[in-house]
């Protein structure tokens, strides 16, 4: 299975969704028992964009440069190969609920169903299936690099009258001015240049679209940071903010999520930990200008180390799937009202 792994990565076509290899930033995150677990964080108005203020106090900063193991499109690719298998079974039922989802994509304003909107790194159409409650499939387009998730996609009644692609959230398949909504969740994380991928979420939105992004937060628990810094990245609040606003976004706010059993802690990490909403003020392309891609993905790759990697970051994933485990647990144990 190995050699036939290694051999698929080497050879692999497709383009997809992940985050930069060398990226540093001066925000902090916020610790759990500071805000609720369900808020619009408090802002102030500048010319461009509302700005989170802090309300606690900030964990130290990362450091410029991580391992993040599952970080590049050919690890992404084949972490879902097999991901996909159980990723409605395993994941969604401890990081990103049907209650989550939905208030994550409240913001987005999805009021009328003749919109055309776009659900990129859309995987198994979970996200999608919260879309098409207000927006006629028909008028949907789910977009993700994984066609073993995209097959999952397909499987689902509700979904059958969406477009489905494999594409690239870097380089995404639709012309300028394009749609009415840009949704992507549980996707930026595997980005190698989250900026980029903000900035072609500008590019396709129409003038007055909303592009909403939902993605993790970075753990303050000492444990959860040294796998998060192992497995993906982890971006802070201030970072998504920083990202849309460069990317030429106005009215930019974020709203805090989490499973109603996680009591509000966030310090432990959460796969889908917040949603960020931005409204494009000016029809055609982002202002931001940027160099090449992070990541060429016809580069050819060590198969020994390419393997080690791939392992490395599946242990680290682990991690996050025992998290909710423990928190789930934790919720039965501690009395309500107490904090866990």
């Amino acid at each position: 299975m190995a050699s036939s792994l290694l051999n698929g990565a080497e050879n692999l076509k497709h383009v997809g969704l992940i985050s930069p290899p060398r990226v540093s930033f001066l925000g902090s995150d916020f610790h759990g028992n500071c805000f609720p677990n369900r808020v619009l964080l408090p802002y102030i108005r500048n010319s461009n964009a509302k700005i989170l203020v802090p309300k606690c106090s900030l964990s130290a900063s990362r450091p410029a440069s991580q391992p993040r193991f599952i970080q590049h499109k050919k690890e992404a690719f084949w972490f879902y190969r097999f991901l996909s298998i159980v990723y409605d079974h395993v994941i969604n039922p401890g990081h990103w609920t049907e209650d989550m989802r939905d208030e994550a994509l409240e913001p987005a304003d999805l009021y009328d169903r003749r919109m055309r909107v776009v659900d990129v790194g859309g995987g198994t159409g979970f996200t999608t299936l919260g879309i098409v409650k207000h927006v006629d499939a028909k008028n949907v387009t789910i977009l993700d690099q994984s066609p073993h998730q995209l097959a999952k996609a397909k499987q689902k009644a509700a979904l059958k009258e969406c477009k489905i692609i494999e594409g690239d959230a870097e380089d995404l398949p639709f012309p300028t001015d394009y749609a009415d909504r840009y949704v992507s969740a549980g996707s930026i994380e595997y980005w190698p240049d989250p900026q980029r991928g903000i900035k072609e979420a500008y590019r396709v939105l129409k003038i007055g679209g909303k592009a909403c992004i939902i993605g993790p937060v970075y753990p303050t628990f000492w444990l959860s940071r040294f796998f998060a810094d192992m497995w993906m990245l982890f971006p802070k609040e201030e970072e998504y903010i920083e990202w849309f606003k460069k990317a030429g976004f106005k009215d930019v706010q974020l709203k805090k999520i989490g499973p109603k059993w996680y009591r509000g802690v966030r310090r432990h990490g959460l796969i889908m930990g917040c949603s960020v909403t931005g409204v494009k003020p000016l029809s055609g392309d982002s202002p931001l200008q940027l160099g090449p891609k992070a990541e060429d993905v016809e580069k050819p790759v060590n198969r020994f180390v390419f393997l080690l990697r791939f392992i490395l970051g599946a242990i680290a994933a682990t991690y996050f799937v025992l998290v909710p485990v423990y928190m789930w647990l934790k919720d039965q144990l501690v009395p309500k009202g107490m904090p866990i």
